[in-house]
């Protein structure tokens, strides 16, 4: 269910393989001409106060929303299956991501600067890049998992025990740090001619040998085979949930499976509108880079398109709560207990101090009442 930087892309994942798929002139094709481009932040002048905002919005709503998903599972670990588990692990994946959203804000209100030195950039470089490939590789163990639990509950059911689950959990967090570790020993920081300082950027990689080939392969990877399997799984899934529903006429008129199947299809829906923008565009770019040079203004156009459509990709870290909201009945009865209790205990308190505010208004209607008859009483007396 699940994330992303501004100008961030696919570049490190699977690098030793793909290198090995780069041709002998690779590196001739990828000679930069980054370096002679003056133009590629002349966006700054919106992207100062458009990127700023949309990132803070990602950061709350993604930040209290996972917090609050995280604190409605945690209490009951104890009792949790395996779709929780997979759930917990994008939630903690997720948060990590939030964490480093300010640094990223700042650096794009400051127009694309980065003062904060190449080891901070580095970090939120592998946050992001965690994020990302820990959120689609718990989003296709997802698929997997709701699969086996309803297409081939006995064959499989192996797979969906809780400590096989927590291992399958751990080779995740193992291929994804496999994937994001060699971004440590790589450059994240590059200064402009302008002596602004850019941190993770496309075109501080432009010289890389074999980048096409490597970005083409970190798609395919990354997304491509992701991408297959949540929609075959999910497709198979609903094709049972239909067949469940002709054979059995209550499962029909409780609408349970149309609920189902609209929980999948938002996922669907989630996964590609946040995730496909930013493959897609990386891919023509790539696919065009081997038959030719783009010159400035290309990659200008490129640099523009990678912010706007990473903007969409980052916004899948807020918006997985609201799936796992409307997915699973017992986090969305725990979420609506939460409200209520704080609802109540916000009326009780306001019950509580009413009556002392209501007599103490009291006692200062009949104190002035009291006052006034006395000074009546002296002026008659008076009289």
């Amino acid at each position: 269910m699940s994330r992303h930087w501004a100008q961030s892309f696919d570049l490190f994942p699977q690098t030793d393989f793909m290198a090995m798929m780069a041709t002998p002139n690779s590196s001739s094709m990828a000679v930069s001409i980054a370096g002679n481009c003056t133009n590629l932040y002349d966006h700054r002048g919106w992207a100062h106060i458009l990127l700023p905002v949309v990132y803070t919005f990602i950061f709350i709503v993604g930040l209290s929303g996972n917090v609050l998903a995280l604190h409605v599972i945690w209490p009951n670990m104890k009792k949790i299956n395996s779709t929780t588990v997979y759930s917990a692990n994008l939630v903690a994946s997720d948060i990590l991501f939030a964490l480093a959203l300010p640094l990223r804000v700042t650096y794009y209100a400051l127009g694309f600067h980065w003062p904060m030195g190449e080891g901070l950039c580095k970090a939120t470089a592998l946050l992001f890049y965690i994020n990302m490939y820990a959120g689609v590789n718990f989003m296709t163990c997802l698929s997997v998992d709701r699969f086996i639990a309803v297409v081939l509950p006995l064959r499989f059911s192996c797979f969906r025990k809780v400590h096989n689950v927590r291992y399958i959990c751990i080779g995740v967090w193992m291929l994804v740090l496999a994937q994001t570790l060699p971004l440590l020993s790589m450059p994240m920081t590059h200064e402009e001619h302008d002596g602004y300082i850019t941190c993770m950027e496309y075109p501080n990689f432009e010289q890389v040998d074999g980048l096409p080939f490597m970005l083409i392969g970190a798609v395919f990877l990354g997304y491509g085979i992701p991408l297959v399997t949540i929609l075959a799984c999910y497709s198979a899934l609903c094709s049972k949930l239909r067949e469940l529903a002709k054979t059995n006429q209550l499962t029909e008129k409780s609408g349970l499976s149309r609920k189902a199947i609209g929980v999948i299809c938002c996922v669907i829906l989630v996964f590609v509108v946040c995730y496909s923008p930013y493959h897609i565009d990386l891919l023509q770019y790539m696919i065009r880079k081997l038959q030719y040079q783009p010159d400035c203004g290309q990659l200008h156009a490129f640099q523009i398109s990678l912010h706007i459509t990473v903007s969409f990709m980052n916004l899948n870290s807020c918006l997985d709560p609201f799936i796992y909201f409307f997915a699973c009945k017992g986090y969305k009865k725990k979420v609506l207990k939460l409200l209520k209790r704080q609802v109540s205990m916000s009326l009780s308190s306001m019950v509580k101090t009413s009556p002392d505010e209501y007599s103490r208004d009291i006692d200062k209607i009949n104190m002035g009442s009291r006052v006034y008859q006395k000074e009546r009483s002296s002026m008659l007396m008076a009289d």
